[in-house]
């Protein structure tokens, strides 16, 4: 699967003149936005009551190991909010939304700090890529099932889901988005961006891992 990236960005319904520079620039800088090659992004409906303008990206986690192409390990979006009058609850203009949901191991669905340790990778990504922001808040979700009878799917899964929005000081979306990007992958547990994790075959005749 090759890298997808966000050409094309800048196309917004309505009335192209009447988009503030700052949000087109914002929408500028999530084009240029290129996703490690496990993660594909699409543009998705943008909500049309939070705020005077707004744009959504959907990101998903393709399951390797799935019987359909529809499968997937983990799914998100990030939505982008610009009120040019700015919002007293966001102190600022221009807030970033963002959701995901994860298959996750099953163990982790009984460690008390897995929370804490999932809201960490947050912010932690939101300050190693340079986002400049505040006011950020959200929540980490942990459920279990077990499905009974007939109904399709593993026995047993366990799930995370975060829900997080904090206040972007500058356009440079793009830092944003990438700081989302990087929550999405520990979430769906992939490696760090450029390592392989070996498989069998990988090993064969190998002297070093």
């Amino acid at each position: 699967m090759e890298p997808r990236d966000l050409a094309g960005a800048q196309e917004q319904s309505g009335d192209a003149d009447g988009v503030p520079a700052a949000f087109r620039a914002a929408l500028d800088a999530l084009a240029a936005v290129r996703a490690r090659p496990e993660i594909e992004l699409e543009h998705i409906p943008a909500p049309k009551r939070l705020a005077p303008f707004a744009h959504a990206i959907g990101a998903r986690v393709p399951d390797p190991d799935g019987e359909d192409e529809d499968d997937e390990i983990a799914s998100a979006r990030f939505i982008v909010l610009f009120d040019p009058q700015g919002h007293e609850a966001w102190h600022g203009t221009m807030r970033c939304v963002g959701y995901l949901s994860a298959a996750t191991d099953e163990e982790l669905v009984d460690d008390a700090m897995f929370s804490e340790v999932a809201w960490s990778w947050l912010t932690d990504a939101l300050g190693d890529s340079g986002a400049a922001h505040h006011t950020v808040g959200g929540t980490v979700t942990r459920t279990a099932s077990t499905r009974f009878g007939e109904l399709a799917g593993p026995e047993h899964s366990v799930d995370v889901e975060m829900r997080a929005s904090w206040t972007a000081e500058d356009t440079d979306l793009d830092r944003h988005l990438l700081a989302w990007l990087e929550v999405v992958g520990n979430a769906a547990g992939l490696p760090p961006p450029g390592v392989r994790l070996l498989g069998p075959s990988d090993r064969v005749g190998s002297e070093t891992l």
